[in-house]
């Protein structure tokens, strides 16, 4: 799965600093899940959806594997 949080965040001029506070995790959490290195919780993917004012389906993209 790959998300849009960067593109999202840069278009609302939000830097990773603020977003993880507005969202109570480190500003390193943020840069792992950017970096598809860490797929966020289910709540604070939603906490990251609100904040950027988007729906999960607007921040995530989901890539089916091929077998």
């Amino acid at each position: 799965m790959r998300n849009r949080i960067k593109a999202l965040r840069e278009q609302k001029n939000i830097s990773q600093g603020k977003l993880a506070e507005q969202c109570d995790v480190s500003r390193q959490t943020i840069n792992a899940i950017e970096n598809d290195k860490y797929d966020p919780s289910l709540p604070l993917a939603f906490a990251i959806s609100e904040v950027l004012e988007v729906t999960i389906e607007q921040l995530f993209i989901y890539e089916r594997k091929k077998p």
